[in-house]
């Protein structure tokens, strides 16, 4: 079997002209990158306010495996099936990092015969959008350090400075750094460190901003530290957010790019979901809406994670109300959450993957809770057999949902056409009643506690004085309103990553909280999150090459 990255080369791609076309987007509209990939022109995106939105179908997953279940897959799998099928559909993805690209999970540009492409160009530098990220993020870094070092007007107290640097690698040596060493023109000593770029509140702002002059406000709006008197100074007080704004005015256009049936796909920023808000820019999928009949876009990791903020944080902030939930399974998975080492997933274990159920019925009930339909689509392995499959649809249907079997790795659009039926019987015919967990005038603490109770079964949470004192103070400021973006494992419902399966009563730990104003939400750090993750001892950027023939090796 060819591997990804030699599928997607091998693939038949349209010049990007031509998928540009199918969207509807006119020669001027689109500012190629090369053949095969383009942006789209922020005012072409500001014309299309007035047409009608489609129906947006959301691709999330039961906990995961340190691979990964295959949800980008499924999601490019489920639009080329439903374009098959006849529904003009637009895939909605998020830009992949360079740190999970070197670490253990790899890129993330689908796999097999369900993939976007060009796959090397948008794994690595793209069109340059997380470098503008990062750019924008350590300006502001460097501005704050450079009014403290000529006089400190605005009298920032250096003890309590909230912005660090970022860079878009995992080095866990950055966790935790000392700047300033050197004398008095280097600056001031201080302890500092960086944050993955992905984990960049400069990121959140990027997805959730509504057009350029909202991505400057929301900048301007970026707590920086706070000054003797307890009040905050902000991006805005140090006359950064123009100059971060210009260094973003390019990256907040959508970039356009085909999967390898030919079919649209807009990928646009990248915020992590254990640690961020992990979706996609809320301007590609307001615009994607406007160009097709369905969006298919999906959310960071498990529904615990990236589904929930969908709905509590980007829902919100975009007025969105998804038709259709398709939460992907795997045999794999099930057997993990079932008791089953990694290194035996490959063995047949229909025990294990009945046990195992329980994780994936647990993301059903939480997703009902918001008042959306779900389908499962069942992700198939090779190593899949009969008697495991047959006991997740009837574990599902017992549910009262429906499992869809899967081969779009192996067989693209084809391979996925029963699950992009399925999806548009229940869009078309089912209604909407789509509601938010929690209401935004409830106290952050109780915020926290409804999620923690509501969707990972805790009993109750734990706050650290510090963070609880913080909650106070966030409130008293006036950001009390703000939703809630939990910071926790993937790996489990829980705080817990060995904590697998469906627990219930355990604590939630919050170790921390911070406030992203630009944002919009509040981050909770529960348990031992990084956000700043390290390479692990066999990192994937040691098969990463370049061949004889100068083309990209060892991408996954």
């Amino acid at each position: 079997m060819k591997t990804d990255i030699e599928i997607a080369r091998a693939a038949r791609l349209l010049p990007i002209a031509d998928i540009a076309e199918r969207i509807g987007a006119p020669t001027d509209a689109v500012i190629p990158y090369g053949r095969l990939k383009a942006k789209l022109d922020k005012d072409f995106i500001k014309g299309l306010a007035a047409r009608p939105e489609g129906r947006l179908i959301l691709v999330t997953a039961m906990n995961p495996t340190p691979a990964g279940e295959g949800k980008t897959t499924t999601t490019i799998g489920l639009g080329d099936a439903l374009n098959r099928i006849g529904r003009q559909t637009i895939v909605a993805l998020r830009e992949p990092s360079l740190g999970p690209c070197f670490g253990v999970k790899g890129g993330a540009t689908g796999g097999g015969l369900s993939q976007v492409a060009p796959m090397e160009d948008i794994n690595l530098h793209f069109t340059g959008d997380f470098h503008a990220v990062t750019a924008a993020h350590n300006l502001l870094a460097a501005m704050l350090d450079n009014h403290i070092h000529w006089g400190n007007d605005l009298k920032i107290d250096p003890r309590r400075l909230e912005w660090r640097r970022a860079l878009d690698m995992n080095d866990r040596a950055l966790r935790q750094i000392v700047t300033g060493l050197g004398g008095a023109a280097n600056g001031s000593v201080a302890e500092t460190g960086f944050d993955i770029t992905v984990a960049s509140e400069v990121m959140a702002i990027l997805c959730l901003a509504t057009d350029l002059k909202d991505l400057q406000r929301r900048l301007g709006d970026i707590i920086v530290g706070w000054n003797g008197e307890g009040e905050p100074v902000t991006a805005r007080d140090l006359k950064a957010d123009g100059a971060m704004t210009a260094l973003l005015a390019d990256a907040i256009q959508p970039n356009l790019v085909q999967t390898l049936e030919n079919n649209p796909a807009l990928i646009h920023g990248g915020p992590f979901a254990n640690i961020a808000h992990g979706c996609n820019s809320i301007i590609a999928t307001k615009a994607a809406l406007r160009l097709g009949d369905f969006v298919v876009t999906e959310a960071g990791f498990g529904a615990d994670l990236g589904a929930e903020k969908f709905f509590n944080i980007k829902c919100r902030a975009g007025d969105f109300s998804p038709s259709v939930v398709v939460v992907v399974a795997t045999v794999r998975s099930l057997k993990m959450h079932g008791g089953v080492p990694r290194d035996r997933l490959n063995e047949e274990n229909v025990s294990a993957t009945v046990q195992g159920c329980a994780n994936l019925g647990r993301h059903l009930q939480n997703i009902a809770q918001f008042g959306a339909p779900a389908i499962v689509a069942i992700n198939r392995f090779g190593a899949d057999t009969e008697a495991e499959l047959s006991k997740v649809k009837e574990f599902v249907a017992a549910e009262g949902a429906r499992a869809i079997l899967c081969t779009h790795w192996s067989d693209g659009s084809a391979g996925a056409e029963d699950l992009a039926r399925e999806v548009v019987r229940i869009a078309e015919t089912g209604s909407e009643r789509f509601q938010p967990l929690y209401r935004l005038d409830l106290p952050l603490e109780e915020k926290i506690r409804t999620i923690a109770q509501r969707i990972y079964g805790a009993r109750d949470i734990a706050i650290d004085a510090s963070a609880q004192r913080q909650l106070a103070k966030f409130e008293r400021l006036g950001f009390g309103r703000l939703p809630v973006c939990m910071a926790k494992t993937q790996s489990s419902l829980s705080a817990d990553p060995a904590l697998l399966g469906a627990p219930e009563g355990h604590i939630t730990p919050i170790r921390s909280v911070r406030l992203a104003a630009g944002a919009g939400f509040v981050v909770a750090l529960c348990g031992d999150v990084m956000t700043m993750p390290g390479l692990p001892k066999r990192p994937a950027a040691e098969r990463i090459g370049v061949g004889e023939a100068g083309f990209v090796e060892g991408l996954f």
